[in-house]
């Protein structure tokens, strides 16, 4: 299956971690994938909230989230597993 481009996401080691975010923010996939599909927060609503992300750019992050979803997850345990290591919850 051939790689599928995701322009509103970029991912650099000395932002947020590397973690994929949107361009131009500091809003990770994850993120976003936490008040979409975790907290039930529309994309309409999202944008409304957070004006300077696009409803294209959240969208294209939920895309990427499904076009990744292994490697989203893994990041998503691993940053709740220190959280409750360190006694925070989410």
């Amino acid at each position: 299956m051939p790689k599928v481009l995701h322009p509103h996401i970029t991912s650099d080691p000395a932002v947020c971690g590397g973690s994929p975010r949107i361009a131009g923010s500091r809003f990770s996939v994850q993120t976003i994938v936490e008040y979409v599909l975790h907290q039930g927060v529309t994309p309409e609503e999202l944008h409304a909230t957070f004006p300077h992300l696009t409803l294209a750019a959240i969208y294209d992050a939920l895309a990427y989230y499904y076009d990744n979803r292994e490697e989203v997850d893994a990041e998503i345990k691993a940053d709740a597993d220190l959280d409750a290591q360190q006694g925070l919850s989410r």
